[in-house]
């Protein structure tokens, strides 16, 4: 049970006395280099680890993104974690510009194992670490923190032994003080210091000393007060690579690296979809395309986010959220009704131009551009509005509804996705607009009809329509000054009229020979001022208004008689 005030069992993270750091002062202006841990931290936190097949599918994806830099596992602690480093290098699977990155203890026995593992690779990096928080120095091991220095040490100094032996193999180092989010920042300098006078980087050769947020205990700008401590104070910065590796305990992980870039990292380590042990370990694509947001260029390509997506559930077996940033199914979609009309006009006026700065409303980023369309943007229920309805319409079926019809069908929607309780799809929307507009046939419906002018009046229409009107077959005629007002007066000859139009659109539904018009038309009813609209669709456009004028008929008379 959770206690109660006082909290004892809890207590504060504390500050870093950093009085005037410099990194809230900053923006990311570059990407950083990055590192995909996917096939070892992403791996080894799966309830069924990837096979060698399925880590070989994964480990090309992470190549056609771009990553050149990719842990690949821990090779000295399975068979199948070896056999996947030797697959890829015997069979010259790894493109020349990735280097392979590998985990190990520091441990002698393990470091020959890992060795052995990128023998015969252009080149890799050797990943050793170990704990460093006094919890662990406590708790696990029982060591002071000299001793848990010299452990550092002796393993930096095997890892470079057993390098100075492989001579066809570009080596270079990364070491990590585990823990290093609740590790004193004093103390995690000194280890640092102690491994950089073992290697002995250069600025042509550097080390990469990674900072791991293993359990995220504080805010996102503690961890940044963390880093910008550690790099004002660590010597030799020209020859290092500060490089993040962020969890995500507090839900900020995400946070944690981009203040941390702008304290001063220069890499970052992450997985894609933030797949790690625990709550997970940093979205890689999530902080990239942050990047990208802003106009900086993050070296990474996610513009085929479904089919990443797709092999990542396939060989992780994880699923995706629906909400999750820039890959989820629902990210792009706006049920909202205002939301729904905000991102239709801003659509509408966006420069078609493919350097025009992207400015749509609810919408930080072009879906397209991830590979995304634009059809399930707008997706409708008893919450959305007439702006995506409208949407909906245009998009996937061409019909340009007139505005001021919007609202008319938007309530015709808004009562059927009611009614239903769920989600309408586009088919079942346009199968709605089909029933309610170009189906109206009842009371008046119009069979055939002619329209003639005299040669010498072309603005004098004679329109003669044979009619069914409450099941009677008639004949009627009448005159205007175009086909539709003269229908609209034969009507009126016949007694039915009581209604005047005030307002008329068409368009071309397709081109080509089979083109088909869709036709718009407003009347108001004369009772009562009530607005109706019509609808109707034909080869022949002068027949599509004729008929969308007996739509709107219909459905003024239908509501008179309280029809729905």
């Amino acid at each position: 049970m959770m206690q109660k005030q006082p909290i004892s069992k809890y207590r504060p993270f504390p500050q870093i006395q950093l009085s005037d750091r410099q990194w809230p002062g900053r923006s990311i202006t570059q990407a950083p280099i990055w590192c995909s841990v996917d096939l070892r931290d992403g791996n080894q936190s799966l309830a069924i680890p990837m096979n060698v097949r399925e880590k070989l599918e994964f480990f090309k994806l992470l190549v056609d993104i771009g990553f050149k830099e990719i842990e690949i596992g821990f090779p000295s602690a399975s068979d199948t974690e070896f056999a996947f480093a030797r697959e890829l290098i015997e069979k010259k699977l790894i493109p020349q510009d990735v280097t392979i990155q590998v985990l190990v203890q520091c441990r002698e026995h393990l470091i020959a194992k890992t060795f052995e593992a990128i023998a015969g690779s252009k080149q890799a990096i050797v990943h050793f670490y170990n704990s460093t928080n006094p919890l662990q120095r406590r708790v696990t091991f029982g060591l002071s923190k000299e001793e848990i220095k010299q452990i550092a040490v002796q393993g930096a100094r095997w890892c470079k032994q057993y390098a100075e032996a492989v001579t066809d193999t570009d080596v270079r180092f990364e070491y990590s003080p585990e823990s290093f989010s609740d590790t004193e920042p004093d103390y995690a300098v000194e280890i640092c210091q102690a491994v950089v006078d073992v290697i002995q980087p250069t600025p042509e050769k550097k080390l990469i000393l990674n900072l791991p947020g293993t359990v995220e205990y504080a805010t996102p700008n503690v961890h940044a007060d963390q880093i910008e401590y550690f790099c004002r104070h660590i010597r030799g910065r020209e020859s290092l690579i500060i490089s993040l590796h962020t969890h995500n305990d507090r839900g900020t992980g995400t946070a944690a690296t981009e203040l941390g870039l702008m304290a001063g990292a220069d890499r970052v380590e992450g997985t894609l979809f933030g797949n790690g042990e625990r709550t997970g370990n940093l979205d890689i694509m999530v902080a990239a395309l942050n990047l990208y947001t802003q106009g900086i260029d993050p070296h990474l390509d996610f513009s085929a986010i479904d089919r990443i997506r797709e092999v990542y559930e396939r060989c992780t077996r994880m699923t995706i959220h629906e909400r999750h940033p820039y890959a989820g199914e629902l990210v792009f979609t706006a049920f909202s009704g205002s939301h729904q009309d905000a991102i239709k006009k801003g659509m509408d006026k966006m420069d078609c131009r493919s350097d025009a700065l992207w400015q749509v409303p609810y919408l930080p980023i072009d879906p397209a551009d991830i590979g995304r369309t634009y059809q399930a943007i707008i997706r409708i229920n008893s919450q959305s509005g007439k702006g995506g309805v409208a949407y909906i319409l245009e998009r996937e079926f061409g019909f340009e509804m007139p505005k001021l019809m919007h609202p008319d069908f938007g309530t015709v929607v808004t009562h059927a996705a009611d009614a239903s309780g769920k989600e309408l799809t586009p088919h079942e929307i346009k199968d709605l607009f089909v029933r309610e507009y170009l189906e109206r046939n009842s009371p008046l419906e119009l069979l055939t009809y002619t329209t003639s002018t005299p040669p010498a009046d072309h603005h004098h229409v004679t329109c003669t329509a044979d009619v069914i009107y409450k099941g009677e077959r008639r004949n009627i005629v009448g005159q205007g000054n175009g086909p539709i007002a003269a229908l609209v007066n034969a009507i009126e000859l016949q007694g039915w009229k009581q209604f005047r139009v005030m307002d008329f659109r068409q368009h071309a539904l397709r081109s080509g020979s089979n083109a088909e018009a869709i036709a718009y038309i407003q009347i108001e009813r004369s009772r009562d001022k009530g607005n109706f609209w019509g609808a109707a669709i034909d080869a022949n456009i002068e027949q599509a208004g004729m008929r969308a004028l007996i739509s709107a008929f219909n459905r003024a008379k239908a509501d008179s008689q309280g029809e729905k």
